[in-house]
């Protein structure tokens, strides 16, 4: 059994919105592949990592691509319980807004497929819980930066 199933905490998560001329990337996960459903770049954080750490690797890792994170776009919760009502899955996903740095994306095995979208006309495309809203706050982040 996968140590995220049925965990006795929840799971730390990072995800980040990496904006490149007004679009954001988005990623397929991994097990979604016949139908994809869409989220930002992410995983887990690592001990010892910060959650901007953590965002920065995965996005590497996921689609090859680097970024400089802008500020904090808020977090999504993810609680999954069983029929029996146990938690089977619950991550706390920390999301991050950034500008692209370099790198063109690529696929590979945790992000099926991948695409640049506009990030105030996702419709048509199937995305993960909340997602609207972290894009939402990133875009405002990404479009204002702090001084």
């Amino acid at each position: 059994m996968s140590d995220r199933l049925y965990p006795q905490r929840p799971l730390i998560g990072a995800s980040i919105a990496v904006f490149r001329e007004g679009k954001v990337l988005l990623a397929a996960r991994v097990n979604t592949e016949h139908a994809p459903v869409y989220s930002l770049p992410g995983g887990l954080v690592e001990s010892g990592e910060t959650l901007e750490e953590a965002a920065l690797r995965e996005l590497k890792e996921e689609v090859a691509v680097s970024a400089r994170i802008l500020g904090f776009a808020g977090h999504v919760e993810v609680i999954d319980r069983d029929a029996d009502g146990k938690v089977r899955r619950h991550f706390v996903v920390n999301a991050f807004a950034a500008e692209w740095v370099e790198g063109e994306p690529v696929t590979g095995p945790e992000a099926p497929f991948i695409q640049w979208v506009d990030p105030h006309a996702i419709g048509g495309i199937a995305v993960t819980k909340g997602l609207g809203v972290i894009l939402k706050r990133a875009a405002a982040l990404v479009a204002s930066p702090a001084s």
